[in-house]
């Protein structure tokens, strides 16, 4: 399928790091590379420009790491990326771990989150990045507001019958369609399924509206 991505995390880059990006392209695969950069601009450009070479097809920033910092992650992957395509650059705005509480008594972000996501999602828009990690409760107001061709990648996607675990604002993935996610990120679902591959068929189903 054109629009499936294997999504490395930290978890499996950090354990068996580049070989098993080339193994992955090998099989035919795009890849979203989610390790979620957050520093100073310097550096994540340079971290990029390396990441580029990978020739993965998405990365990700934090979007709290600044419109300077966006930009430069941008410019990293063209200056990597050589005669290739750049990857997609996708800025992550609230984890779906996330909620308001925590927003309000532990980071002193008093404002809506809501809001929240829309202006780290503005910034990414101004930086030149070419979408968002966001819950899809908040993908319909980011394509209002920003276009439709600006990428809103959602992951704390389950099917209705799975638990929530620690991830507190999710949808299914009929939810997730109807709320216009570009993109649908689902882990557990999948991989904790008696049987993965089915699970991912009725997942890709309902997320198709078929």
């Amino acid at each position: 399928n054109e629009q499936l991505y294997v999504k490395v995390g930290m978890e499996l880059f950090y354990g068996e790091g580049i070989e098993i990006i080339k193994s992955i392209k090998k099989r035919g695969h795009k890849i979203f590379l989610d390790l979620k950069l957050h520093d100073i601009p310097n550096t994540v450009k340079s971290a990029m420009k390396q990441l580029a070479k990978l020739d993965v097809d998405m990365v990700n920033v934090h979007a709290s790491g600044s419109i300077a910092m966006m930009k430069a992650a941008r410019e990293g992957l063209e200056e990597g990326s050589a005669h290739r395509k750049r990857p997609l650059c996708i800025a992550v705005t609230c984890l779906t771990s996330l909620d308001q509480k925590v927003l309000d008594d532990e980071l002193l972000i008093h404002d809506p989150l809501p809001d929240v996501v829309l202006r780290w999602a503005q910034n990414a828009k101004i930086a030149g990045l070419d979408g968002v990690v966001c819950s899809p409760l908040e993908s319909k107001i980011i394509h209002e507001q920003l276009g439709e061709h600006f990428i809103t990648v959602t992951p704390g996607i389950r099917l209705a019958s799975d638990s929530v675990n620690d991830q507190k604002r999710v949808t299914t993935p009929a939810m997730a369609k109807e709320l216009t996610s570009t993109y649908i990120v689902v882990g557990r679902t999948i991989t904790r399924a008696k049987d993965p591959v089915q699970t991912y068929y009725e997942v890709y189903r309902q997320f198709q509206g078929e």
